[in-house]
This record gives structure tokens, sequence and C-alpha cells, in this order.
């Protein structure tokens, strides 16, 4: 029943403008499961053929880029200061940590920022604050949305050919294959950065 309801979704019209939905909002509030999304589109894509891969991952990139230009936007207009939730010590404390690693390896920290969901928001705030050139910051966050939409969508699909039991057991799999391998991509750029200081 579950898994009628689950290909009834996928092959609906509105499952491709959800997507866009769920991504846009995860690039502002991380509690929205975009990535999940995207996971859980890619298996069914592969296990009920529908809808087709390579749409999920245009969808999915062309929403997160949207995403973090806007937060650019927003940090480029009014700051980091505007509202109460930025001035709270730990949006300060992440904020100061994007802007010391901005400083120092621009274009790394924009593009692997865009894995990490609570990074991703700092980091592209900061930017837009730090007056980062527009034409360079579009052109890395666009790589780093199709990166990130081709993998989110290939792991969903991965797991849809490998595990058999249908979509419901190829998206939850799917799923914590994904966020397994965010945690693990995380923990290793987290020391590959390690502790930056500003120059100067």
């Amino acid at each position: 029943m579950v898994d009628d309801l689950l290909t009834e979704v996928a092959r609906s019209a509105w499952a491709l403008p959800l997507l866009f939905v769920l991504v846009l909002g995860d690039a502002f509030l991380v509690v929205i499961p975009g990535e999940a999304a995207v996971t859980a589109l890619g298996a069914l894509s592969v296990a009920r053929g529908e809808p087709l891969l390579a749409a999920i991952v245009l969808v999915a990139a062309g929403a997160a880029f949207t995403g973090d230009a806007l937060c650019y936007l927003v940090g480029r207009t009014i700051g980091l200061e505007r509202w109460r939730w930025m001035r709270a010590p730990r949006a300060q404390a992440a904020f100061a940590w994007a802007r010391v690693r901005l400083q120092r390896r621009a274009a790394l920290v924009l593009f692997t920022a865009r894995f990490i969901p609570f990074a991703r928001l700092a980091v592209n705030l900061t930017a837009g604050a730090a007056r980062l050139p527009a034409p360079r910051y579009l052109a890395v966050a666009g790589l780093a949305a199709l990166a990130w939409a081709l993998y989110q969508a290939l792991v969903g699909a991965v797991v849809a050919t490998i595990v058999p039991g249908g979509p419901v057991v190829a998206g939850v799999v799917s799923v914590v294959s994904a966020v397994g391998l965010g945690l693990a991509v995380d923990a290793v750029l987290a020391r590959r950065l390690g502790p930056a200081r500003p120059r100067g």
C-alpha cells in the first residue's frame, strides 16, 4: 500500500515542483528535508522509472543554486546582524568560522559547504556580507549545486539498484546511506580544513 502511494507521488505532476520547494527551503532551514527528498526520488526513479533521474538532478541543482544565491543576496544586502537569531552567540560563532575560511580558501569552502547543512547557511550569508565578487561566487555555487544534486540522486539510484524490497525499502536505505555519507564527508572536511586563523 505504501509502495503504491509512493509510486503515485513519483508519477504526480507535483513531484518535481515539490522537490524544488523542499530543496530551496533547505538552503535556509536545515530542518526541511531537501537532501532526503532528492535521495528518495532518486531511489524511486530507479525502482519505478519516474520521475526521470536527469530531471531530478536538474531540478534539485536549480533549487539548490537558487537557495544559495538568495542566501548570498541576503548577506550582501542586510549583513549578519539584522535579525535577532543572527546576533545569537552560536550564529555569530558560525559566521566568524565561515569568514576566516572564506578569507583563506573561498572556492573550496563554498563548494564543500553545499554538502554540510549547518555550514551551508553560514558560509553563503557570510560570502554575501563579505562582498565576495558575485561572478566568482555564482560560478562556484553553480558547480557545487550540480555536484550536490548528482551526489544525492545517485546515492538513491545506486541503493535502489542493489537493495531489493521495492521503493519504500530503497528510499529508507538510500536516505540513511546519504546521511551516513554526509556525516563522513563532514568529519573528513572538518579534519581537512582544521581550525583556521585570519591573516594578519
